[in-house]
């Protein structure tokens, strides 16, 4: 009976480490992945289990039994991705070495989470579980925590935000605001719960990249994005400026909310256009792609712009003292010619954006006509 001796290494060490290759099959195989992992971290725990694994067959070879070696690699993200990982070299490694049964050697507690796929797979005669020797207890749990510090997983969950709170409150104290500094920490921490919540982390991470590679490569619209931030941020402060000079009732928060949206509005139409401009520039100029998909946002947003401003002035005026309503700001001739306004350059927009975009078809729509025309050729 075919004895094989299969080590572990579930986050996959061997391959992040050393870019070892697995499954790891044969004495000389794990030798030399042994050797690589331990010039790149000798102290990693897991060339502990593989040394383990290496004295293990030679002590069956001594003994005269028939025997293999080898080792398996899961994937950084410990989980369903790693265990599926783990299953189909394991399938592969039995195929191989015609095992027909095996001792397990891991580094620890979490490896022997494989334990259910395996013996799914194949009879396991042994578990034998790898600690460097000195405080047994306190030695696995030492290497426990580095290897889980060491971990990108548990740094972006456990370590990042705290991170992020200790950073924030040493601002705040640095610019004596520590009472602020409290509420920026829920802040902060609500915003990166909210992201993880969403997993939007890989969003965000792309966004990051796209603004370095930005400034590095010289894209306008990295630069018009920071006028157009900055715009809505400066708008923002004028417009609370001019709320604190208007004297509103302060417990009507409709009229807020209306006064605030009335100011804010066209502060976000030039923010809009700026952005849009940089993108249309980058598109054209940089990538050699179709830009005339971006025709129809100017017009959107001064249609948006135009209608957005009149209601919420007209609404504003209307609930002024409420709650008696005037509705004489609704058949006011401006409103009628600023909503009708805002309707024709909306009307202009989409009827010039559809022409346009038949004489100058979008790369996903040259895609469909090339199909198309596939097709028809095959037909014919």
């Amino acid at each position: 009976m075919k004895t094989l001796v299969l080590n572990v290494d579930r986050d996959n060490d061997f391959g992040r480490k050393a870019n070892i290759k697995s499954p790891i099959i044969g004495i000389k195989e794990n030798l030399e992945a042994a050797n690589k992992l331990g010039q790149t971290d000798p102290e990693d725990s897991d060339l502990n289990a593989i040394f383990s694994a290496i004295a293990t067959y030679n002590n069956l070879i001594k003994e005269k039994k028939d025997t293999e070696i080898a080792t398996i690699c899961g994937h950084m993200n410990v989980g369903i991705k790693s265990d599926e990982i783990l299953s189909t070299q394991l399938e592969d490694v039995i195929k191989t070495t015609k095992a027909e049964q095996i001792i397990l050697i891991t580094d620890g507690a979490e490896d022997e989470y494989i334990l259910p796929i395996i013996e799914s797979r194949i009879k396991i005669t042994s578990v034998k579980r790898v600690t460097v020797k000195q405080s047994k207890e306190l030695e696995d749990t030492y290497y426990r925590i580095i290897k889980l510090l060491d971990d990108e997983k548990v740094q972006k969950q456990f370590i990042l935000p705290i991170a992020l709170v200790l950073i924030v409150w040493a601002f705040f104290v640095l610019i004596n605001m520590t009472a602020s500094g409290f509420g920026a920490i829920l802040l902060t921490l609500g915003a990166y719960l909210f992201i993880r919540v969403f997993r939007w982390e890989r969003n965000i991470a792309k966004i990051w990249d796209e603004i370095k590679s930005g400034f590095l490569t010289g894209k306008l619209s990295i630069y018009t994005s920071i006028i157009a931030i900055a715009i809505i941020i400066i708008n923002a402060f004028i417009t609370m400026d001019n709320y604190n000079q208007e004297n509103l009732p302060p417990n009507e928060q409709h009229l807020q909310v209306l006064f605030i949206i009335k100011n804010m509005i066209w502060g976000i139409v030039i923010a809009g256009l700026i952005f849009t401009f940089g993108r249309v520039v980058d598109t054209h100029v940089r990538d050699k792609e179709n830009s005339w998909r971006y025709w129809i946002i100017p017009f959107t947003l001064f249609a948006l712009g135009f209608i957005i401003w009149t209601v919420s002035g007209s609404l504003l005026d209307a609930l002024k003292n409420w709650p008696n309503v005037n509705t004489t700001p609704f058949s006011d001739a401006d409103f009628i010619l600023y909503m009708l306004v805002g309707i024709i350059i909306a009307f202009v927009g989409g009827i010039t954006y559809r022409y346009i975009r038949e004489m100058h078809p979008t790369d996903e729509d040259e895609k469909l006509i090339k199909k198309d025309k596939n097709k028809l050729t095959e037909k014919t």
